[in-house]
């Protein structure tokens, strides 16, 4: 992605600047990032670089530039204090001017386009900004809006009428500025409009999405931008073919074993876990080498994949499948330290595939390391509640046995 400032003409007759992130291809539709009461800080220009790499134009507009131009504030005590007096004196009415005239400038743009034709525009707003897109949602005529714990949305819900766009509201349940209460009235307010919803992550506070944040809460913060993914790409696409591009990256790996082409598939920095091994790579620098040296020329010669299922999400896609093969070379990801056995396997697997725009950003892989211990010898399951390649054979053929594994399994024959 390419970063750059643009300016603004504000309907008050001032300007004011916006840092605008470009996704890779240059084009997409636009998301405007409204900051949290700190201005546009590193935190919320990283947000625009995050959304730049899912695919849309990214624009944080500068609204406190009604104070001074360029407020930039980090979360010591004086900034927190500093931060609430701007907070306490804004003018809500201008800002939302200003978010309005954000919204025109990014429709105005040639790099605005979804699916090739003229793009979009949403709103996606971090605590001041969260009460910030619900009004754009009423008062910007935007195609979609989404706010994370969002302040004072309750003392606006005069407006919940209003709203005709695709809108998501992200609360964290330990919040003491979004109690229970509050949240109970935004739900009631909107309980016949079918385009809204409202999520509570019940173990996150004020703040979950913040990185680098005492609140930060990674799997609230993941759980609530795939949900937030859901709404924009909706509204405002991009649409992509997470299947085909999951296919390519698989077929680079395993048929044409080529590291350089799979490492371009992804992201700047991905990760790949192997869960039961823990192997894989953090970063590009030590993923390419576990690929290079690891993965991709550590497997077994007959390797082969039997599809069980496959679900395609907003931003994942989840893989459910038996790996077959013969146990003829040390597999370094899989069986690491553990000499060739000549054994032949059969194993269930679930690969977890998730996207950032048209990149794979993560893969989670599991399986049960147990049963592929004790097919290829090296774990004997006498007196324990493991299997070998019966897991496997059970996936494939439902008819296969249930419950051998269960002692007390005939106690409950003559049972109602």
């Amino acid at each position: 992605m390419t970063a750059d400032t643009i300016t603004i003409d504000a309907p008050d007759g001032s300007r004011f600047d916006a840092y605008r992130a470009l996704p890779e291809c240059g084009h997409g539709p636009a998301v405007i990032v409204l900051q949290e009461i700190f201005g546009v800080n590193r935190h919320i220009r990283e947000v625009c670089d995050f959304y730049a790499e899912e695919g849309y134009v990214a624009i944080a507009p500068d609204l406190f530039h009604q104070f001074d131009a360029g407020i930039e504030l980090g979360y010591e005590p004086a900034d927190f204090e500093q931060a609430f007096g701007y907070f306490q004196r804004l003018d809500v009415d201008r800002t939302v001017a200003d978010i309005g005239a954000t919204v025109a400038t990014a429709r105005a743009m040639d790099a605005v386009v979804a699916d090739d034709q003229a793009g979009g525009v949403g709103v996606v707003g971090f605590c001041l900004g969260g009460k910030l897109a619900y009004l754009a949602a009423a008062r910007c005529d935007v195609d979609a809006a989404v706010g994370y714990y969002g302040v004072g949305i309750d003392d606006a819900l005069d407006l919940a009428d209003k709203i005709r766009c695709p809108m998501a509201l992200h609360f964290g349940g330990l919040d003491k500025f979004s109690p229970p209460e509050t949240i109970k009235e935004i739900r009631t307010a909107f309980a016949g409009h079918n385009d809204v919803q409202v999520f509570v992550y019940d173990n996150a506070d004020h703040a979950f999405n913040r990185w680098g944040n005492d609140h930060y809460n990674p799997g609230a913060a993941r759980l609530a931008h795939t949900r937030t993914l859901a709404v924009l790409r909706s509204a405002l696409g991009p649409h992509y073919d997470l299947a085909a591009l999951a296919d390519h990256h698989f077929e680079l790996e395993f048929a044409a074993r080529d590291v350089d082409e799979t490492m371009k598939t992804m992201v700047a920095e991905p990760y790949v876990n192997h869960v039961p091994t823990m192997t894989g790579g953090t970063g590009y620098e030590n993923l390419k080498r576990f690929y290079k040296h690891h993965f991709i020329p550590k497997n077994p010669a007959d390797l082969q994949m039997k599809p069980i299922s496959r679900t395609v999400g907003v931003d994942r896609m989840v893989d459910e499948f038996v790996l077959c093969f013969t146990h003829d070379c040390e597999i370094d990801w899989l069986l690491p330290g553990i000499e060739p056995t000549g054994k032949y396997v059969e194993i269930p697997f679930v690969v977890i595939v998730a996207f950032r725009g048209d990149k794979l950003y993560n893969e989670h892989i599991y399986w049960d390391q147990a049963s592929l211990l004790v097919q290829i010898g090296k774990l004997d399951p006498a007196g324990l509640p493991i299997a070998g390649i019966e897991t496997a054979r059970k996936l494939l053929d439902k008819d296969q046995p249930s419950n051998d594994l269960m002692p007390n399994w005939a106690t409950s024959a003559d049972k109602d």
